[in-house]
C-alpha cells in the first residue's frame, strides 16, 4: 500500500495513478475482448450493467473538474447558531455547493459472487485520459486513514475545530475518481462524518464509483444512533446510480429490479433505466414494446409502448394532451404497471401540467400499479423551480433570515431536497400554493411517490420468491381485481 503525503495529512490507498487510457476502449469494449479470449463467459444481465458503466465512461471523457479550493482554519471553527433545519451554520459556507455538471457515480451492490471486483475492474482499468489521477481502496482501509488525518488535526488546531472539509480538500486534490471496494457502515465513528465527508469530496468535483454488498438504505441498519446515517443514504441514493447487480432468480426468470425506480436527471443513462425496468415489469418471453389501443366514453387513448401489462409513455405523450382522471383510470384497468419518461421541471405558472400529472399518480397509487420515471430534476423539484422555493421559503421564513448569499441557500436547500419525506410539511406550507387543495395534492402526491419508489411496493405481487413467490402473486392480482371492479 503506497502512502502520498501531502499538508496535515496522508492518503492510504493503493498508488494514486496518473491515467494512460485509449478512450476508444471502454468498459464494454474491454468486456468483449476478455469474453472473445475466454477469460469471461456472456452474460446478457451483465452485459446491461456493463453500459452503464460505459455510460459514466463516455460523460468522463468531457468531464474537467474545477480546481480545489482548501477552506481555511479560520472558517473550521465551531458556529456560533443553528439552522431551523439544516444543521450547522458554518457547513453551506465551509462545504460548497455540488457542481451542476458533476457526473453521477455508480453504487453497484450484490450478494458474493455477483461479479463485484471483475466490474470495477472493468471499470478502474479502462478510465478515459480526461481522468488524470484516480484512486482505488478498500472502504474500509479508506476510512481509517480518514479518521487518522482528522485526529492528527484536531492535535494541531483543536478538538473543536471541523475537519472534514480540510481533509476532504486534500483527498479531491490528489484524486479526482475514487472507486471503493465494498462500502459499508459499521462504526458510529464512520456514520456520523460519512455525510459530509462524501458531499465535501463531490462538492470538489470527485467522482465515486463503489461496490457494497447492500443497498444503500440497508447500509448500518441497526446501527447506534443510525438516524444521523440517513442524511449520508440520501446522499448516496440522490448523487449515485444505484444497481443491482445480482442475476435472475425468481420463477419468471426476470432479473431483480436494476435501481431506484426514479432516474435523475435525463442523462446517458435514462434510456438504459427505462429498458432495465421493462424488461423487469413487461413480459419476460416478449419484452420488446409494441402500439395498443384503449378506449374510454367512446375516445381512443392511444398506448404508444407496451410490453405484458406495462405501458410506457414520454412525459408528452401522457400529461402534454388533454387527458384526465377518465383516461388514467381506464389505463389502471388495462395495466400493471407504467414508465413515464422525459418529465421536465414544472412551474407553477404550468399549473395544467403539473395537476394532470398529480391526478396520474394519484390514479396509479389508488389501484396499487408500478411506477417509473426518468426526470429532468428531484421530485422536490417537478413542480416548484429552485428559484420559485427559494424565494417562498425565504418570504415564510423557513430559511435563516441571514441567508443572503446565494450559493449558501443554493447548498442548504440541497439537503432539502435530498430528504424528501423529512420536508414535505415545509413544502406544502409554502405561500406558493394558491389554497389548502392545492398545497394537499401537492403534498400528497410527493409522499406517494416516496411510497412506491420503496422496494416493498415494487415487489410486491411480482411473485418474487424471497416475498412468496406464486401464491403471493396470486393474491396480490385477485386484490388488485376487486379494486379495479370497485372503481368502474
Amino acid at each position: 500500500m503506497t502512502v502520498v503525503r501531502r499538508r496535515h495529512a496522508t492518503i492510504a490507498s493503493s498508488p494514486i495513478q496518473l491515467v494512460e487510457s485509449h478512450d476508444s476502449i471502454g468498459p464494454i469494449q474491454e468486456y468483449d475482448r476478455r469474453v472473445a479470449a475466454g477469460r469471461l463467459r456472456e452474460d446478457e444481465h451483465q452485459r446491461g450493467i456493463i453500459q452503464s458503466l460505459q455510460h459514466l465512461h463516455d460523460e468522463l471523457v468531457h468531464y474537467r473538474s474545477r480546481p480545489v479550493v482548501h477552506p481555511t482554519i479560520e472558517t473550521l471553527k465551531p458556529a456560533k447558531s443553528l439552522f431551523a433545519w439544516f444543521g450547522p451554520k458554518n457547513a453551506a459556507s465551509v462545504i460548497q455547493e455540488i457542481p451542476s455538471d458533476l457526473p453521477r457515480g455508480l453504487y453497484l451492490y450484490g450478494d458474493v459472487g455477483s461479479g463485484k471486483t471483475m466490474l470495477m475492474d472493468l471499470f478502474y482499468d479502462t478510465l478515459p485520459s480526461a481522468v488524470k489521477s484516480k484512486t482505488r481502496i478498500h472502504f474500509h482501509n479508506f476510512m481509517q486513514d480518514v479518521h487518522k488525518r482528522l485526529h492528527r488535526m484536531k492535535m494541531e488546531h483543536g478538538n473543536d475545530i471541523d475537519a472534514v472539509p480540510f481533509v476532504a480538500a486534500d483527498i479531491a486534490e490528489q484524486a479526482s475518481i475514487l472507486c471503493f471496494d465494498e462500502f459499508q457502515c459499521t462504526d458510529v465513528a464512520d456514520a456520523m462524518i460519512l455525510r459530509r465527508l462524501l458531499e465535501s469530496l463531490m462538492s470538489h468535483g470527485v467522482v465515486l464509483v463503489t461496490t457494497s454488498n447492500r443497498h444503500p438504505d440497508e447500509l448500518y441498519k441497526n446501527g447506534i444512533q443510525r438516524q444521523s446515517f440517513i442524511p449520508a443514504i440520501n446522499l448516496l441514493k440522490a448523487r449515485l446510480h444505484v444497481i443491482n447487480l445480482d442475476s435472475p432468480t425468481d420463477y419468471r426468470k426476470i432479473p431483480r429490479p436494476p435501481s431506484g425506480v426514479y432516474h435523475t436527471p435525463l442523462d446517458s443513462h435514462a434510456a438504459t433505466h427505462v429498458e432495465k425496468w421493462l424488461r423487469f415489469l413487461g413480459d419476460p418471453e416478449d419484452p420488446e414494446p409494441h402500439p395498443e389501443i384503449q378506449k374510454v366514453w367512446g375516445r381512443e387513448i392511444h398506448v404508444p409502448r407496451v410490453s405484458g401489462r406495462c405501458a410506457w409513455f414520454t412525459f408528452q405523450e401522457l400529461i402534454g394532451r388533454a387527458t384526465g382522471a377518465a383516461d388514467y383510470i381506464e389505463l389502471m384497468r388495462s395495466y400493471d404497471a407504467f414508465i413515464v419518461s422525459d418529465i421536465p421541471g414544472m412551474t407553477f405558472n404550468e399549473r395544467d401540467l403539473a395537476r394532470r400529472f398529480i391526478t396520474f399518480i394519484d390514479a396509479v397509487y389508488e389501484s396499487h400499479a408500478k411506477l417509473v420515471l426518468t426526470t429532468a430534476v428531484p421530485l422536490t423539484q417537478l413542480f416548484i423551480s429552485p428559484t420559485e422555493l427559494h424565494h417562498s421559503l425565504k418570504k415564510d421564513g423557513a430559511l435563516d433570515k441571514d441567508l443572503d448569499n446565494a450559493e449558501s441557500v443554493t447548498h442548504a436547500m440541497q439537503h432539502m431536497m435530498e430528504d424528501m419525506d423529512g420536508n414535505i410539511d415545509q413544502l406544502k406550507n409554502s405561500s406558493l400554493f394558491s389554497g389548502d387543495e392545492e398545497r394537499f395534492a401537492f403534498a400528497r402526491a410527493l409522499s406517494r411517490l416516496s411510497e412506491m419508489s420503496s422496494r416493498e411496493w415494487v415487489e410486491r405481487g411480482m411473485g418474487l420468491e424471497n416475498r412468496g413467490g406464486k401464491k403471493e402473486k396470486n393474491e396480490w392480482t385477485k386484490v388488485r381485481s376487486r379494486q379495479m371492479e370497485d372503481s368502474m
